[in-house]
């Protein structure tokens, strides 16, 4: 790794640029930059890096973590949304050949041409301090999308990782802790504090990583039933399952034949979503679909 002393991770040097490019920092896109050398190295290290990955770094910002991802990896695919950090990423990284800088918003861009262009069609990995207030549809874009990546490490809002991580029965657990997991393996690796950022957030951060299952840990007969039933669960959260999904539109099935089947498959009558794993869940899902078919 370069000294630290020429690199952007130097507090000194992210003001120096800053002031150099008279940058405005644009709440509109969430900017904070990473100013702490243990946290990007941290991150880094989490990843898994060798020669052979290309990487999708989103929101490089002016390149701070950039620098390292290009030191570890074969490739560096930098995806910037803001136009006027464009001409300063050319200069902080143009000692780099194994680094390639799109202006684009990320929801908006083709991943699977970037993986065919730069990697052979091999998944990519990614690796990003991403902005706060896009964070959850950024990750289940990756997810949902069937997107060409093997892993997700990512700075988030400390309260979004506890919620990609948690179990049942516990208050941070949700739909968006089983579609995460449903997908991937989670795993907080560090909490962050603000002042490990320029400008300093409101809020803690965590680095997270969430690593691609090969194979899904449940069998779903119908995927989208799956989390339609996962939504009307935690959209009513203290209403029973029962009455959450017997109210839901596009699920036809009495509350008396739901609470049969959830009792067929081994729970309570007025149990609560957030009770249940995601096998349950699967279960459930799997039972209704067959009793649904049954009855057309």
């Amino acid at each position: 790794m370069p000294d630290h002393t020429t690199m952007l991770i130097n507090p000194k040097n992210t003001i120096e640029i800053i002031k150099k490019y008279e940058f405005i920092f644009q709440k509109k896109f969430g900017q904070n930059f990473l100013i702490d050398s243990h946290v990007v190295e941290k991150i880094v290290r989490s990843a898994a890096l060798t020669k052979e990955d290309c990487v999708l770094e989103i929101g490089p910002g002016i390149g701070t973590m950039t620098q390292y991802l290009a030191e570890a990896a074969k490739q560096v695919i930098a995806v910037e949304i803001d136009k006027n950090l464009i001409p300063i990423l050319s200069e902080t990284l143009k000692a780099y050949d194994n680094i390639t800088i799109i202006h684009e918003d990320i929801l908006k861009v083709d991943i699977q041409e970037l993986v065919c262009k730069y990697n052979e069609g091999k998944p990519m990995k990614v690796v990003a301090n991403l902005p706060y207030y896009i964070t959850t549809p950024i990750i289940m874009n990756l997810l949902e999308g069937q997107m060409p990546v093997s892993s997700i490490t990512v700075m988030v809002q400390k309260e979004v990782a506890d919620r990609m991580q948690a179990g049942p029965g516990t208050k941070d657990y949700g739909a968006l802790s089983l579609a995460v997991q449903y997908y991937a393996k989670p795993e907080i690796i560090a909490n962050v504090p603000p002042n490990c950022f320029m400008p300093r957030p409101k809020v803690g951060s965590a680095v997270i990583c969430l690593t691609r299952h090969t194979i899904c840990p449940v069998k779903v007969e119908e995927e989208e039933l799956l989390f339609r039933i996962i939504r009307a669960s935690f959209n009513q959260r203290r209403k029973t399952l029962v009455n959450a999904v017997g109210n839901t539109a596009g699920i036809e099935i009495s509350k008396e034949e739901i609470k049969q089947i959830l009792i067929e498959s081994g729970l309570s009558a007025t149990v609560r979503g957030e009770a249940l794993t995601l096998e349950e869940f699967a279960e459930l899902s799997n039972r209704l679909a067959a009793y649904c078919k049954g009855t057309n």
